[in-house]
């Protein structure tokens, strides 16, 4: 109890805002606090509500693990934030009316204990969590919103029947937009400026890890076209946005240091494209978004199998 308080002591606003910054910078898979803040100017720039929201939403994981305890090291380095960051958005896009804003800030709360949870469970895999906590609250709090009416659901959530769905492939593809937007929607943006902004960001950091952010984007965009996906959805970079972080976390920062981590990163890409269209076919009848839940389970399939397979 002592320890607590003592840790809860050193806890001041600079030390705050610097972990919710990298809270927002660990989405992509950077840990850096002027990375986070273009990013999080990135959002604002786009629409000045979701900015706050990230940013509160980080705040709230943060202090959530200093509150309970959580290893000092983990908060600082944004890890309790991330998952806060991406759900406080996807709760607050999904859904309407005003009640949206405090139940995304509640799962951001929530998110945070869960990641911390799994990170305990999955200590001794020896395999990240990921973003599969914001995964798993956010389809199960859109999943209440069918049945509890202080949960109402916003438009993009539209269930569709898979016997008389069929697709539309009208238009044309737009490459800049499509390229830029598969960056852009890991915090889901579709404004050309802020995509262009969150490279930026990456680009501070490291600039190998941008190498492997435009990567992951073309891959994913070229994968999904010559397999004959929707112009809508390559335009909107859905197709793009799981791919660039596998390409970041195969090749570039988890276990990567194996000779054909770069060329192992560009198959798992490959790879998110068909996941994709599988999982959002699966919750088509849901209304459900598949998120980053491609990235999840390719990441872990090749960083499993780097156990046995150590050229991987």
């Amino acid at each position: 109890m002592d320890k607590l308080k003592t840790e809860n002591k050193n806890l001041n606003l600079n030390n705050l805002i610097t972990a919710s910054l990298k809270g927002i910078s660990q989405v992509i898979l950077v840990e850096n606090t002027l990375s986070g803040l273009i990013i999080l100017i990135a959002i604002t720039f786009s629409d000045y509500k979701l900015g706050i929201i990230a940013l509160i939403s980080s705040m709230i994981g943060a202090l959530t693990g200093h509150i309970t305890g959580v290893n000092k090291n983990t908060i600082n380095q944004g890890l309790l934030g991330y998952n806060s960051v991406l759900i406080g958005l996807a709760l607050s896009i999904f859904f309407m009316g005003y009640n949206r804003w405090w139940i995304a800030l509640l799962g951001a709360f929530f998110v945070a204990i869960l990641t911390a949870a799994m990170n305990h469970f999955f200590s001794n895999l020896k395999i990240p969590v990921l973003t599969f906590p914001y995964i798993i609250l956010t389809w199960l709090f859109i999943l209440a919103g069918y049945h509890l009416q202080v949960f109402k659901l916003a438009s993009v959530i539209l269930p569709q029947d898979l016997a008389s769905w069929h697709m539309v492939n009208d238009g044309n593809f737009n490459l800049l937009n499509g390229l830029v937007n598969g960056v852009g929607q890991v915090y889901f943006q579709t404004f050309l400026i802020s995509g262009i902004l969150i490279l930026v960001a990456i680009f501070w950091d490291n600039w190998k890890s941008v190498m492997y952010a435009i990567i992951g984007t073309i891959v994913g965009f070229a994968t999904a076209y010559c397999l004959g996906s929707e112009f809508s959805l390559l335009n909107q970079g859905l197709y793009g946005f799981n791919a660039v972080l596998t390409a970041l976390a195969i090749s570039k920062v988890f276990d990567a240091d194996r000779p054909f981590a770069p060329l192992t990163g560009v198959i798992a890409s490959i790879l998110t494209v068909p996941i994709t269209a599988a999982i959002d076919t699966w919750l088509m009848p849901y209304g459900i978004p598949g998120l980053t839940m491609p990235f999840v389970l390719v990441t872990w399939m090749f960083l499993g199998a780097r156990k046995v397979m150590p050229k991987l």
